[in-house]
Formats: C-alpha cells, structure tokens, sequence
C-alpha cells in the first residue's frame, strides 16, 4: 500500500452496500471506449448485472467491500468461480474491481487484487483473470504491475 494510503479492511459484502457498489459503476465507463460502445448502455448493462449479482447472489459469484479504519467504503472487488475451457482447471475471474473516486493511487486498488489473489490460491485456483477495456490504462498499468498478462484478445466486428 501507498504512504499516504488509509488502512483497509475486507469483508464480504452486505445489503447495504448495494447503493455503493451501483454508484461506482460509472468508473467503468470513465475513460474512452471502443468507438461502437456507447457509454450509457454500457452503464445499463453493468449496473443491471451488478445488481443481479447483488440480489441473487448465484453461486460462485462473491462480492467484497473494502473500509477504511472509520468504515468509509472506498472499493469494492466481485469474483467468479470460473473453469478454464483450455484445461478444464479452476480459474477466479474479477468481473469487476472499483476504487472510490478521488481514491486512485493510494494502494487500494493493489489492496483489493492483492485479496482477489488470496481468495482464488485459497481456493486452489490454477489462474486468476480479468478483461479491461485498451482505453483504461490506469487499471492496464495496475494489472501488469500486479502480474498480469495478456492471454486472449477479444476481437470485435460491428455489424
């Protein structure tokens, strides 16, 4: 963690963190998307599948909040449990990983990848992945500070 950095903890996430972990759903659009993804359905779409992770909770799908020491929520991470469709081994998949805004650069979000790790070695996972979109370099550059590595490219084709 950063100097300046507040002291975290991690928890499982509860019902009311619902309205936290929607509203920084618009950190997801907050850079420059592809040129055929239009920011406000992309918004929808996350928003909508957040909270059907949220009121569901489907199985191998497990939410995180991150506090600081007076209980502010500053971040939140949500996980998968997902198999590997190469070697049929176990993978945990970040879906989605925030940072409250004006949070940025204070370790948090090294913090809550940092707990994502953890979580899948102890669940013997034999990879953990994520998707980031090319426009979001502030988050490429954390992921490939962290480990992380380019395996698959998604390519697109409007129609």
């Amino acid at each position: 963690m950063q100097p300046d950095a507040p002291p975290i903890r991690i928890r499982l996430a509860r019902a009311d963190d619902d309205a936290f972990v929607l509203a920084l759903a618009e950190r997801f659009v907050a850079f420059e998307l592809p040129p055929w993804r239009r920011r406000g359905e992309c918004l929808a779409g996350i928003r909508r599948e957040l909270a059907r992770h949220l009121a569901e909770q489907p199985p191998g799908s497990h939410l995180f909040v991150a506090e600081d020491d007076a209980g502010t929520r500053v971040g939140f991470l949500h996980l998968q449990l997902t198999v590997d469709t190469l070697s049929g081994a176990a993978n945990a998949h970040i879906c989605d990983l925030a940072v409250a805004p004006g949070l940025d650069g204070r370790g948090i979000g090294s913090r809550l990848l940092a707990e994502a790790e953890a979580w899948a070695r102890h669940h013997r996972c034999r990879h953990l992945t994520l998707a980031v979109f090319p426009g979001n370099e502030a988050a490429r550059a954390l992921y490939g500070r962290r480990g992380f590595g380019v395996e698959l490219l998604r390519m697109v084709k409007p129609l």
